[in-house]
């Protein structure tokens, strides 16, 4: 075997590791392992993951969630067209216009820009988590240096 050759090497290293014998769980860990998934089989359906609850369910859960979607974005619609005062009407118009913008980018945004806005969320996130936990231990965290009266 050479040490430029790579395939050779994962061969040699998967007859190496083929040739291991088997190990037993320990008996702890066996059983721990089957109680819980007996007791997870003998949830409730709806205390289950969403691909175990039944079509009839499934299907009313996922009208359900398109009514409210509809009934949402209804109300921004009523809210831009009534007649109120002029900054709620304005509020409505703004809320339509990012739904537009929304669907138009939906349908023309590229991976890498997706990936981009992602990771700038990201950032974001990390940074209102950094200043969260400044703001905690600057007002919160009681001070170490307490002074002494003279």
């Amino acid at each position: 075997m050479t040490a430029h050759d790579p395939d050779e090497a994962l061969a040699l290293l998967d007859q190496t590791l083929r040739e291991l014998p088997l190990r037993r769980a320990p008996a702890t860990l066996e059983s721990r392992v089957l109680g819980e998934l007996l007791r997870r089989a003998a949830l409730p359906w709806w205390r289950q993951s969403f691909a175990h609850w039944p079509p009839p369910a499934r299907a009313l859960f996922v009208v359900l969630c398109a009514g409210l979607v509809l009934a949402a974005l209804g109300g921004t619609l009523a809210l831009a067209n009534m007649h109120s005062p002029s900054w709620l009407r304005e509020a409505g118009g703004l809320l339509v216009s990012l739904g537009y913008v929304a669907v138009l980018l939906s349908h023309a945004t590229l991976p890498s820009w997706l990936y981009g806005g992602i990771a700038v969320c990201a950032v974001l996130y990390a940074v209102l988590f950094g200043l969260g936990a400044v703001v905690y231990r600057t007002l919160y965290l009681p001070r170490t240096a307490v002074e002494s009266p003279t």
